[in-house]
C-alpha cells in the first residue's frame, strides 16, 4: 500500500477520539501512524451477520439480535469484588435477560426505551439469557461491532476490540482515496489481483467470504513481493558485482586435511569441495553452510581459512557472543598454529593495552586469522589483506554487519554458518544471494539425545534424575526463559530458581548462574568454571543456546518449555550429547494449549533439525520467524510462509521479472513500487541499492 506521507504518515492522534493515552496503548502494538493502524490486520473473524428475532433464539447459539431496553439495569453484589448487572430486552416476539459480570458502569449506561443490537451466546433456563454480550446502540452510520463479519485484532491488555475497530474505521474514513495503487498494472492483471482499496476495505470488513479471500491474496502477494524486491536490493551491494580473489593453495589444504586426527564425513568433504570451487573461481564467494548441531561446520570453516592464509591473505572469523568467540579461538588456534598460521582473539573484554598491540599486528599482517565478536566491525580494526570473512550463527547478524566487515577487504569471500536449521524455502528467501551448502550428516559415534516432555507432577522424580547424573560425574544445564520475576508472565526466573536450587534442593551441590544481564567478565568466569568441571549445575537463560561446548554436560532441563520456539529448543538440546555419555533433555511444560502440546511431541519424536524447523514454521505461522528482525527485514503482517507458499512462488517470479526488465526500478510504472520498498525497508536505507 503506497501512501501520501502528508496524510497516512501522520501520528494516530490526528484521528478523532485518539488522545495521547490511547495512542500510547496503540504504540505497545507498534502502531504509531495512520498507515500503521490501517495495516494492523485482523488475526481472526467472527460472523455476527445473522440478526434474529428473540423468539428464534436457541440454546448455545452464538447470534446477533435487536431489542429495546425494557427495564432499568439492576445491580447485585453476591460477594465482595463481584458485581452482576442485569437488564431486560424485548422485541415484538419476546423477552431476554442480558447479564454482565464486573461491569458496574453499565448500571448508568442503558436507558429504558433505547434500541440496541446485541451479540453473544444464548443460554436457555427458565427464560432466555445472554452472558456478557457485545452491545451496540443503533445509529445512522450503521453497526460496527454487530450484524456483520467482525474482525478480531491482535490486542494488548487495556485496548479493547471495540476501541481498535473504532480507530481503524476512523482511519479508513480519514484515508479516503489516499490508498494509492502502487503495483504495476501488468502485475495485477497477470496474477489476477484486486486493487489496493478493495483489499484494505475487505480485509477489515469483508463484504463476503470471496471478497475476504481475494483481499487477503492481494495483501499477501504485495507483502511477499516487497520482501523479495527489498532483499534483492539489500543483497545487491556494490562489492558483489566486483571480481573476487582467485585463491590457490590446494596442496596445502590436502595436507592439512590429512593431518587431522579424524576423517571428514562425506557431507563435510562435499561442502569443502564446494567452498574450494568458489574460492578458486575468481568471483566473490557468498555461501551459507547449514548444519545441525554437532555436524562439524567449524572444521569446514577452518579448512577455508587455511586456503585463504596459504594463498597470502588474512581471515576474519566473527561469532555473536564472547563465549562462542572464545570457544572458537581455543579450539581453532592449536589446529592452525601447527600449520604455521598465527591466530588472535579480539572481543569487548580485550584490554585497551592488548587491543592496541593486536590491532597493530593485524594491520601489519602479523596476524593471519582474527577471531572475535562484533568488535571486529569497529573502525579501528584494519586488515592488511583481508581475503575471507566467516560469520558464525549468521541469523544473529544483520545484512548491515555483513556489509561492514566485507568492506574491510578487497571484495573478500564470504562464508556464513548457522546451526539453526532453516527450511529450504525460507532459506531461499532470507539468503537469496547465497549459495547454500548443507552438512546433513553427523560424525560417527554421536548418540541421540533422549527427550521427554513432562509436567510439574514429575518435578521430584526429575530432581532425583539430576542428582543421579551429578553423582555419576556428569554436569547439568537448567534453562529458564526469564532473568527476573515478571508480573505479566508466570515463568520461573533464572535468578529465583538458581537461589532455590543452591540453598534448598541441591544445597550440597555446586550451582552456578549465567544470564544476559551479567557483565561479560562474570559470564566468562562462570562459563569457564562450568567448562572446567568446577560446577555441577548451571542455571541459565538462553545465552548458552548457541555453540557452547561442554562434553561432560549430559542433561538439559528446560523450564516453561512452551515459551520457546521449536528451533530454540533444538538449539538448547544441542548443548548436550557432545561427549561419550548418553544424554537427556527434559522439557517442563504445564501448558494445555494445542500448539504447545504439538511442539513438545515434535521434540520427543525427532532430533532432525530440518524436520523441526519445518514444523516450527508451520506452527508459528506469520510473524517474526526465529529472529528475522535481526536480518534487517521487516516483520510480516499478514503472510504465512508455510501456508502461503504458492503465493510466495508467484511473488518471487514477479520479482525476478521486474528486476530483469528494470534492475533499479527506475521506469515510470515502477517508481511508486520502488518508493514502497524504500519505505518498507527504511531502517536499512544505508545499504539499500534501489535508487
Amino acid at each position: 500500500m503506497n501512501k501520501s506521507h502528508n496524510l497516512l504518515g501522520k501520528p494516530l492522534q490526528y484521528l478523532k477520539g485518539v488522545g495521547d493515552v490511547k495512542a500510547a496503548l496503540f504504540q505497545r502494538l507498534g502502531i504509531f501512524t495512520i498507515e500503521d493502524v490501517i495495516t494492523h490486520y485482523p488475526r481472526d473473524y467472527e460472523d455476527r451477520s445473522r440478526l434474529k428475532k428473540i423468539i428464534q433464539l436457541e440454546d448455545a447459539q452464538k447470534v446477533s439480535f435487536e431489542g429495546v431496553i425494557a427495564s432499568k439495569p439492576v445491580e447485585s453484589r453476591p460477594r465482595r469484588g463481584f458485581v452482576i448487572t442485569r437488564v431486560s430486552i424485548v422485541d415484538e416476539t419476546g423477552l431476554i435477560n442480558a447479564i454482565w459480570f464486573n461491569q458496574p458502569y453499565l448500571k448508568n449506561y442503558f436507558k429504558k426505551g433505547e434500541k440496541y443490537i446485541f451479540y453473544g451466546t444464548i443460554t436457555r433456563k427458565r427464560t432466555f439469557e445472554v452472558l456478557n454480550p457485545v452491545y451496540e446502540k443503533i445509529s445512522e452510520s450503521g453497526p460496527v461491532n454487530t450484524c456483520r463479519i467482525v474482525p478480531i485484532y491482535p490486542s494488548t491488555g487495556r485496548l479493547t476490540q471495540n476501541a481498535i475497530r473504532a480507530v481503524i474505521r476512523s482511519a479508513l474514513e480519514y484515508a479516503g482515496d489516499e490508498l494509492i495503487e502502487f503495483l504495476p498494472e501488468w502485475i495485477c492483471k497477470e496474477y489476477n489481483l484486486v486493487d489496493s482499496q478493495f483489499a484494505i476495505h475487505n480485509i477489515h470488513y469483508p463484504d463476503s467470504d470471496n471478497a475476504f479471500q481475494r483481499a487477503r491474496e492481494r495483501l499477501v502477494f504485495e507483502e511477499l513481493l516487497l520482501l523479495q524486491l527489498g532483499l534483492i536490493s539489500l543483497k545487491s551491494l556494490p562489492e558483489t558485482d566486483q571480481p573476487g580473489i582467485k585463491f590457490g593453495a590446494g596442496k596445502q589444504v590436502r595436507e592439512f586435511i590429512q593431518r587431522l586426527p579424524f576423517e571428514l564425513t562425506k557431507a563435510q568433504t562435499r561442502v569443502v569441495a564446494q567452498i574450494e570451487q568458489d574460492m578458486e573461481s575468481g568471483r566473490v564467494m557468498n555461501r551459507l553452510i547449514q548444519g545441525d548441531v554437532g555436524s562439524g561446520k567449524t572444521i569446514v570453516a577452518v579448512i577455508a581459512l587455511v586456503k585463504a592464509v596459504k594463498s597470502g591473505y588474512q581471515g576474519a572469523f566473527m561469532a555473536p557472543t564472547e563465549i562462542l568467540a572464545d570457544q572458537h579461538y581455543h579450539s581453532v588456534k592449536p589446529m592452525l598454529e601447527r600449520f604455521g598460521i598465527r591466530t588472535a582473539l579480539l572481543t569487548g573484554s580485550t584490554s585497551v593495552k592488548d587491543a592496541k598491540g593486536l590491532l597493530k599486528d593485524v594491520s601489519e599482517g602479523n596476524v593471519d586469522v582474527l577471531i572475535g565478536t562484533h568488535a571486529l566491525l569497529e573502525e579501528k580494526v584494519v586488515f592488511m589483506k583481508l581475503g575471507l570473512v566467516i560469520t558464525d550463527e549468521q541469523h544473529r547478524f544483520g545484512v548491515r554487519q555483513r556489509a561492514i566487515i566485507s568492506q574491510k577487504g578487497e571484495n573478500p569471500d564470504i562464508l556464513v554458518m548457522t546451526a539453526t536449521p532453516i527450511p529450504r524455502t525460507l532459506a531461499l528467501i532470507l539468503y537469496g544471494d547465497l549459495d547454500i551448502s548443507i552438512i546433513d550428516e553427523l560424525p560417527p559415534g554421536r548418540k541421540k539425545v533422549e527427550t521427554y516432555a513432562v509436567d510439574e507432577h514429575m518435578r521430584e522424580r526429575i530432581n532425583k534424575f539430576i542428582r543421579k547424573h551429578v553423582t555419576q560425574g556428569r554436569q547439568v544445564y537448567i534453562v529458564c526463559p526469564l532473568v527476573e520475576e515478571s508480573d505479566a508472565v508466570e515463568a520461573k526466573s533464572a535468578t529465583e530458581l538458581a537461589d532455590e536450587l543452591a540453598n534448598k534442593t541441591f544445597s550440597d551441590l555446586r550451582v552456578g548462574l549465567i544470564h544476559g544481564k551479567m557483565k561479560s567478565s562474570e559470564k566468562e568466569s562462570t562459563m569457564l568454571d562450568f567448562v572446567r568441571g568446577e560446577m555441577d549445575i548451571l542455571v541459565s537463560t538462553t545465552v548458552i543456546e548457541v555453540g557452547v561446548n561442554v562434553p561432560n554436560a549430559a542433561l538439559m532441563v528446560v523450564e516453561n518449555a512452551e515459551r520457546f520456539g521449536l528451533a530454540q529448543l533444538h538449539q538448547l538440546r544441542g548443548r548436550v550429547g557432545r561427549g561419550e555419555h548418553q544424554s537427556y533433555c527434559i522439557l517442563f511444560s504445564d501448558s494445555k494449549s494445542q500448539v504447545a502440546r504439538e511442539r513438545m511431541k515434535v521434540m520427543e519424536q525427532t532430533t532432525d533439525g530440518f524436520v523441526i524447523s519445518e514444523k516450527d514454521l508451520e506452527l508459528r505461522g506469520p510473524g517474526d520467524f526465529f529472529g528475522t528482525r535481526q536480518h534487517g527485514i521487516p516483520d510480516m503482517k499478514i503472510a504465512n510462509l508455510y501456508k502461503d507458499m504458492d503465493v510466495l512462488k508467484q511473488a518471487q517470479e514477479a520479482a525476478l521479472k521486474l528486476i530483469e526488465n528494470d534492475r533499479g526500478l527506475k521506469l515510470p510504472q515502477n517508481q511508486m513500487l520502488c518508493q514502497a520498498i524504500k519505505e518498507k525497508f527504511s531502517k536499512m536505507a544505508n545499504v539499500i541499492s534501489l535508487n
